[in-house]
């Protein structure tokens, strides 16, 4: 006999949903942002038409009202999968809250449609222990995936004192688990923001691609990196980009390109390949090589003079040799200022390389135009894996590069190699290349969804607009969590969609590394700060998340996940395994490694329950009640 779906009830611990014959007096509201109010206008026709408008909307917000929308766990469900709720799930659900996505099997919402907005937070360092829940459960003791039910907050304590909102307004926590593989945890935000087709949109970019390949102009230009997506391969964006990388010392950025700079056809396109060598404090730049793309001419090819001594040439895989470098004359500051000078003519060149950030990085320079064959090809297996330069030019050239064994890469070899790559996917265009993963943006959905209606806004630290807020219909850049929760008042009423980050809490836990600059890190820098900090950052966070919760209007979900656990014995454990990897890679003997630097068996064992630790993270979902 088939036993039926159980369901356990998402409902704040204090109050419970509103029966559904409750009648309910509606004041005039703002719905699906239409404002809901009688307008008189001169013409009494006029007039009798906007009064039966405005009664027929408020007709429909009490039928709403009286059949307002719920959550429900499908325990059943959540049982028999073999992974926590994923954060793609969470994206899922909020796409069918907003937008056009199906039911997800996992949660069960009671009256969808009368959910009125959805707001969704993210608040990384919401672990079970500053919410006084018992330890996420494991496999060994029972399973790991059900919701664990929040005790309601010590009413002796004072409210203000802690992070009470989240047990005084939701009933259960859901476990959930970040994307990644057994080594490594992937992005949480390009997983929440990123979605896959319907099939219906896919079929018509099909059919749009191929009109459009047909008609346009066949140009190098349409390949330029966008700023989210140079954010996201970690390149060194100039400050007149984002104001997200800070320059350390000896760093200089190309001017900003301005509308005199001329057409943007008649760009010049400059490939550049570096190669670098082993001092005693770092790898230094040892050779740089300038090729330009119309012409296939050298521009620019130089041997750096080291700063300091060399310990390995790196000849495996840079090319140098001692004898190579015994000729070179021009210091770094000099190579560094002659690539600047070109880069910084009219109308501003474009750079193309392969993993371009790391020759960037290597000359210590910001540019704002770039094109990397990393991005632009696919690898095999998709994103995050970039496809190395020899596969590509192997695959999609039909020549071999980089066979010179012993010898090393060559610089203008690589450096051609880019410039074919780019020559054929302009003759070819954009789909050639390319392994399909089909998704877009959850705002490009939004955009489409209940004819063009849904507003979304994302509030976020940085500049959200040039990364992953870049389709919403609005974007607030902020500094600090107060003035997260200042944009989140503003835009909420207006949006159909909100959402915004929290991360001062993270911050105090220590979990925040600091990535602006491109210098190493020590393997244990202490960020954490005091119990009494951290304590003083909850309470603020209760406050403003109560007053955020207030200023809802009826009727809107509340999604707030935290994405993840404490990251940083994970990153250490990867830092640690990357050392010696790289060690091996540069030929060292396990004699010249040191023994505390090995990566063992168990090192591997212990990387894999860091990752399975740090993946983990809460789910709080409610609607705000009728009051």
């Amino acid at each position: 006999m088939k036993r039926s779906q159980e369901f356990l009830p998402v409902t704040s611990p204090e109050t419970s949903p509103l029966p559904a014959q409750k009648k309910l007096k509606v004041s005039p509201r703002v719905s699906y942002g239409i404002s809901v109010q009688e307008t008189e206008v001169e013409a009494d026709g006029w007039t009798k038409v906007e009064k039966r408008v405005a009664r027929k909307l408020r007709k429909t917000e009490s039928r709403l009202d009286s059949q307002p929308p719920r959550f429900l766990y499908a325990k059943g469900e959540i049982t028999k999968r073999r992974e926590a709720v994923g954060i793609d799930d969470i994206r899922d659900l909020v796409l069918h809250l907003s937008a056009d996505a199906p039911p997800s099997s996992w949660i069960r919402v009671e009256n969808p449609r009368s959910i009125r907005k959805v707001v969704t937070l993210l608040i990384p360092g919401l672990t079970p222990e500053i919410l006084s829940l018992p330890p996420l459960p494991t496999s060994a003791t029972s399973n790991p995936n059900q919701p664990l039910q929040i005790p309601l907050p010590d009413k002796q304590e004072g409210s203000s004192k802690g992070l009470h909102f989240i047990s005084s307004t939701f009933s259960h926590a859901c476990p959930t688990q970040a994307p990644g593989d057994q080594s490594r945890m992937h992005s949480v935000l390009s997983a929440f923001f990123q979605s896959p087709l319907s099939g219906e949109e896919k079929k018509r970019r099909i059919l749009e691609r191929v009109a459009s390949e047909r008609a346009q102009e066949k140009t190098p230009l349409r390949y330029v990196l966008s700023a989210a997506q140079m954010i996201e391969n970690e390149y060194p964006l100039p400050s007149y980009i984002a104001d997200i990388f800070q320059k350390p010392p000896a760093w200089v950025e190309t001017p900003e390109p301005v509308d005199e700079d001329g057409p943007t056809r008649s760009r010049r396109i400059l490939s550049i390949d570096c190669e670098m060598c082993q001092t005693a404090d770092d790898k230094e730049l040892a050779r740089v090589c300038l090729i330009d793309y119309t012409s296939g001419i050298v521009v620019y090819d130089k041997l750096v003079k080291p700063s300091k001594p060399i310990v390995d040439y790196l000849t495996r895989w840079s090319g140098i040799t001692a004898e190579a470098l015994a000729t070179a004359t021009t210091s770094f500051e000099e190579v560094q200022s002659h690539v600047l000078s070109v880069l910084s003519s009219k109308p501003t060149p474009i750079l193309l390389g392969h993993s371009l950030e790391s020759d960037l990085k290597a000359l210590k320079i910001c540019h704002p135009l770039c094109i990397d064959t990393a991005i632009i090809y696919h690898h095999p297996r998709g994103r995050p894996l970039k496809p190395g330069l020899a596969w590509l030019t192997k695959k999609w050239c039909g020549r071999e590069i980089q066979n010179r064994g012993e010898g090393g890469h060559d610089p203008e070899e690589d450096a051609r190699a880019c410039l074919d790559l780019l020559k054929k996917k302009v003759e070819n265009g954009p789909g050639f290349g390319e392994f399909k993963t089909d998704y877009e943006s959850i705002f490009e959905r939004m955009s489409r969804a209940r004819g063009g209606t849904v507003h979304s806004a994302v509030v976020d630290r940085g500049n959200p607009s040039t990364w992953h807020g870049g389709k919403a219909t609005t974007t607030v850049g902020c500094k600090s969590d107060d003035e997260v929760l200042s944009g989140l008042l503003d835009v909420v009423q207006n949006h159909t969609f909100t959402f915004g980050r929290f991360t001062a809490l993270a911050d105090a836990l220590g979990w925040i590394v600091n990535r602006s600059s491109n210098e190493p890190q020590p393997e244990s820098t202490p960020t954490e700060r005091s119990p009494a900090d951290v304590e003083e950052v909850l309470t603020n966070l209760n406050t403003q998340l109560t007053e955020l919760y207030s200023a809802l209007p009826s009727r809107t979900a509340v999604v707030i996940f935290s994405g993840h656990s404490d990251p940083r014995k994970m990153a250490e454990l990867n830092a640690r395994k990357s050392a010696f990897e790289t060690a091996v890679r540069m030929g060292r003997s396990l004699d010249e490694i040191p023994r505390e630097k090995y990566w063992s068996t168990a090192d591997a064992r212990a990387l894999e329950e860091e990752v399975v630790r740090a993946k983990r993270g809460l789910l709080f979902l409610g609607i705000k009640d009728i009051r």
